[in-house]
């Protein structure tokens, strides 16, 4: 029987050691922190996706990475919504965003896709936009490099240092919207700058 209100937090990227360290794997990243932080095994495959089941502030929990890759990532999180019983408000999605500079965060309730093929494929099965997401800047490519280029490619020298602490800093966002819900996730983390540390 489905447990109302319960959590699935779903990480993007794309499988295999390929892209472990790319830009677009921040999301698959995030839900690797929010795993080893609260002892949840990723070792269960279901419905094409890595999944974990644990408890995080005091609440039950899905940690979710499809294996599908970026563009083909609903299928696998409708099944397994539908698997579980999540409704689509509780259905937390973590991903990279061009439209943020890098280690920028920005918690939404609902909305659009922004050009996240991701997103995109998500909002395709669900039929709609209807669940929250924490967006993690990782900056526009240079004039010179195409997006796919940048969102597949690994993060700058100057940028490597802030990487671990923007995951945690995802990992608190997520932590809180589970806890206390997604209006004081955006309260709290919207407006808090995320300092970068010095190369």
């Amino acid at each position: 029987m489905p447990e109302l209100n319960r959590w699935m937090l779903v990480g993007l990227g794309n499988p295999g050691r390929k892209y472990e360290t790319t830009r677009h794997n921040v999301g698959f990243m995030v839900i690797d922190r929010i795993a080893e932080e609260h002892r949840i095994a990723m070792t269960q495959n279901k419905f094409v996706s890595r999944i974990g089941l644990g408890v995080v502030r005091d609440q039950k929990v899905i940690l979710a990475k499809p294996q599908a890759f970026m563009n083909l990532s609903g299928p696998p999180v409708l099944r397994l919504s539908t698997y579980f019983g999540v409704k689509f408000d509780h259905i937390l999605v973590i991903h990279d965003d061009i439209d943020l500079i890098f280690g920028q965060i920005k918690i939404k309730g609902k909305g659009g896709h922004g050009g996240h093929n991701g997103i995109r494929s998500i909002m395709d099965a669900f039929g709609c936009g209807e669940f929250p997401r924490i967006r993690i800047g990782i900056g526009r490519p240079g004039v010179d490099v195409e997006v796919t280029d940048h969102v597949l490619g690994k993060f700058f020298p100057e940028e490597i240092k802030s990487v671990q602490p923007l995951l945690q800093h995802a990992s608190d966002a997520a932590m809180l919207i589970v806890d206390k819900g997604i209006t004081q996730g955006m309260n709290q983390f919207n407006k808090k700058p995320f300092k970068l540390l010095n190369s």
